[in-house]
């Protein structure tokens, strides 16, 4: 009897998408609430506020259509306002946020790993962007994730880092 093959043999880099929980996690262990909470402008989002999207994100972004086009035959896939959640202007704790996520990227990924590997071909309509298959999803799902790591990076860096750097700041051009 052969085995059928899941999402997570036929995409390795699902294991990317276990990795980034962990990885924020250990990049932040030595992180201020200072560090944290700092936003470079008042338009840009602090780690705290990344934080708080991945977590969002997880669910209205990325499994709630993935769970649609494995529930039906080429649903509509509602456009994602990732603004909508900083519009309430509230105070988010970045530990709480990571964790929220880190809750919901295991549950992401234990549902992803049970999915036999034929659902990487089903599709969607998305609202702004038209067809779409899961495949094409689950692309945009770790080049997601690696975006908002390589951002938490760069506040971090820019704001632990290179205010004391002295001399050495004229290496770097920095826009956090």
């Amino acid at each position: 009897m052969a085995l059928t093959s899941t999402v997570a043999d036929s995409f390795p880099a699902v294991s990317l998408l276990e990795q980034t929980p962990r990885m924020l996690g250990e990049l932040l262990a030595t992180a201020t609430a200072g560090d944290l909470d700092w936003q470079p402008r008042p338009e840009r989002w602090s780690i705290a506020m990344v934080l708080a999207h991945l977590a969002d994100v997880e669910e209205k972004g990325f499994v709630s259509r993935f769970r649609a086009m494995t529930a039906q035959e080429n649903p509509h896939l509602p456009a994602y306002d990732q603004l909508a959640l900083f519009r309430t202007h509230a105070h988010f704790e970045a530990l709480a946020e990571l964790e929220k996520f880190r809750e919901l990227r295991a549950s992401t990924l234990g549902w992803l790993r049970m999915l036999p590997a034929e659902v990487m071909g089903r599709t969607g309509h998305h609202e702004e962007l038209g067809p779409v298959t899961f495949g094409e999803l689950l692309h945009e799902f770790v080049f997601h994730d690696l975006g908002h790591i390589r951002q938490i990076m760069e506040l971090y860096r820019a704001r632990v880092f290179y205010p004391h750097m002295g001399v050495f700041q004229g290496y770097y051009r920095i826009h956090p």
